[in-house]
């Protein structure tokens, strides 16, 4: 028997229209079981996709796509979306090299309005398209789909600002999951949930006005029915403040809807028809469960925000695995540990990262000085800076790629300052199957500039460790930057031993070439210097950057190498070239980097291959250089 007799007949939202209402709720449970079996196999995002499966059957059938334009948040949550806009077929290359983005992506689909991966742009990029559209005369609809997690972000009520003093028509869907990555945090989740029982009051009037007429002619019915109502009056007066549940967005100029079930796809459809036909700004309050129809995922939406794959439903004999090196986001949090409890004043900020940047374990032994202040990262770095203003030590946990929305406050706030605020960047360089908008390709390039700044970027694990104690002790504002995953393995010390500022190591001597390698570059560096008895000096920092080993390496060496897992342009090989100006030594120089295009997604592996940063690719271009030159 076939298990989705109404999906395999969906190649388009044009098809997902020709149904009748009645048939939509089996194809969301077709929909979710092909979802399970794909994200299964491939890996990728999860919980949150399982949880937007009606929301999205009932958008592209109400809504004439890719004419009318969905813009999702984020978009963690658009597998379902990519399942019913032609791409069915295709979703066993999710996240790989080649294959489907994991992300919407507008050079893949003509569904995909708008290109996200970061947190907080819906509401912003459709009322662009909702504005563009009333001035070329186009009668096409916009709708924002964005969570209550990134709803938090500055970015998000910036944009309902503008558009609820706009004569737009414009509809912005909050999918309120009580969730991002990790649970909400803040004032404004709080205040969401609390809307959930706001028509208790309504329901109340109505119960009173609609049944007094039977209830008075009933023995003992006026007793029961104020009980009743007095019940009612606690559940509703535990969130009095509801009554300005309205408030809150139609102050911003919309109308409210709200809140309705997202998991009731025949309801949507009614919801959506409606809004879709009213004219101005809009707001659609949707209510979902994260993980929705699979109970690990139910139970546990954090751990299954993201899965490589789907464990059997029949736990597997326990078997005890090899002892795995740790990642680098593992050093860093057990750094964490050990620095808070050597010295009081340290304190831990991450932008709704607790998870990914290694903050469970630090959550849990310091939980006064642990700070999630949700998807706020400019609020999260001038946060660190009124702290450190203080005396306080932050120390904020980000993503290289999530540090680029909070520049502004980084160099205000921070640097221009001389604010002791550790920066602990993760994610630096290729990230893999996030692909493009989740690569810390740009941090050495726009950190250098920044007055006061101090720039590490560790080798190896136990250099990790080494120089975050380091940057730690510095009474300025400091970054160590380290990759995703593994490093080589290093013995790491469970000491807080500190380093020079500014000085490099030599770990290979030869002869002729130079490599001056940066970071995660100095491994693969190291394994070509092998074969072509180069020597190998790992800088430790990019700033401040130690000249007297640039030029003692240029005057003792006929050709240098720079080598860093970050854009040529700007970065640490950039830097190289201004100290070798600087003491006016012209050499041949070949600067390896990531050249000035987007990244792919895929496995990290594989794109360090294409882009020439693996130990074959470094060996075989400087062979390549020196022969040319």
């Amino acid at each position: 028997m076939n298990p989705s007799p109404l999906l395999d007949i969906i190649d388009t939202p044009q098809d997902l229209r020709r149904l009748e209402k009645k048939q939509l709720p089996q194809v969301a449970a077709e929909l979710r079981e092909f979802l399970l079996d794909s994200v299964g196999k491939t890996g990728g995002h999860f919980a949150s996709n399982l949880g937007a499966v009606e929301l999205t059957v009932a958008l592209h059938y109400v809504y004439d796509t890719p004419e009318d334009h969905l813009v999702w948040d984020v978009g963690h949550q658009s597998y379902p979306h990519k399942i019913l806009t032609g791409r069915k077929n295709q979703m066993h290359t999710m996240r790989q090299y080649g294959g489907l983005a994991g992300f919407p992506k507008r050079s893949e689909s003509e569904y995909d309005a708008f290109g996200v991966g970061h947190s907080s742009t819906s509401i912003g990029a459709a009322l662009g398209m909702a504005v563009a559209d009333k001035q070329l005369g186009n009668n096409r609809r916009s709708v924002a789909i964005i969570g209550d997690g990134a709803m938090t972000a500055g970015q998000a009520f910036e944009a309902l600002n503008c558009a609820g003093d706009m004569d737009v028509d414009l509809l912005v869907i909050l999918n309120d999951n009580e969730m991002s990555i990790s649970p909400n945090v803040g004032a404004l989740p709080k205040y969401l949930a609390s809307n959930v029982v706001r028509d208790m009051h309504g329901l109340l009037s109505t119960i009173k006005a609609q049944s007094s007429k039977v209830l008075d002619k009933l023995p003992g019915a006026m007793e029961l029915a104020q009980k009743v109502e007095n019940k009612i009056k606690t559940l509703a007066g535990e969130a009095e403040h509801a009554k300005q549940s309205l408030s809150l967005f139609e102050n911003f100029g919309f109308r409210y809807t709200g809140p309705v079930d997202g998991h009731n796809v025949e309801n949507l459809v009614d919801v959506l028809k409606d809004l879709r036909g009213r004219k101005g700004p809009q707001l659609l309050h949707v209510i979902t469960k994260k993980g929705n129809g699979y109970k690990f995922a139910e139970n546990d939406p954090v751990k299954y925000h993201a899965v490589a794959k789907l464990p059997s439903e029949v736990p597997a004999p326990e078997v005890k695995p090899a002892a795995a090196k740790p990642t680098y986001t593992q050093v860093f949090g057990q750094w964490l540990c050990d620095q808070a409890a050597a010295d009081e004043r340290l304190v831990a900020i991450t932008p709704a990262m607790r998870e990914g940047s290694g903050l469970v374990e630090f959550e849990q032994q310091f939980p006064d000085r642990y700070f999630d202040v949700g998807i706020a990262e400019q609020h999260a770095v001038t946060f660190a800076g009124g702290l450190a203003c203080e005396g306080i030590k932050p120390v904020v946990a980000i993503y290289s790629t999530f540090l680029q929305r909070a520049y502004d406050q980084l160099v205000h706030d921070v640097a221009l300052q001389n604010l002791p605020v550790l920066f602990a960047i993760d994610r630096a360089g290729i990230v893999g199957a996030d692909g493009p908008t989740h690569a810390g390709l740009y941090d050495l390039s726009f950190l250098r500039c920044v007055p006061n700044m101090i720039i590490a970027a560790p080798s190896d694990e136990n250099e990790c460790r080494l120089l975050l104690s380091t940057c730690y002790q510095a009474d300025s504002p400091s970054a160590v930057r380290y990759p995703r995953g593994t490093g080589t393995g290093a013995t790491i010390s469970d000491g807080l031993e500190t380093v020079e500022i500014g000085k490099g190591i030599i770990r290979r001597e030869g002869e002729k070439i130079a490599v001056i390698a940066f970071g995660s570059m100095v491994a693969p560096s190291l394994a070509a210097a092998d074969k072509l008895n180069a020597t190998v000096a790992d800088m430790r920092f990019v700033k401040p950057i130690d000249e007297e080993l640039i030029v003692s390496l240029a005057q003792s060496h006929d050709y240098i190498v720079t080598a860093e897992e970050n854009t040529e342009q700007g970065g640490a090989g950039s830097s190289v070239l201004e100290v070798l100006a600087k003491h006016g030594i012209c050499k041949p120089v070949l600067l390896l980097g990531v050249e000035d295009k987007v990244t792919e997604h895929g496995d990290p592996k594989k794109l360090l291959a294409d882009l020439g940063l693996n130990a074959e690719a470094v060996e075989k271009r400087i062979a390549g250089w020196i022969e040319a030159v």
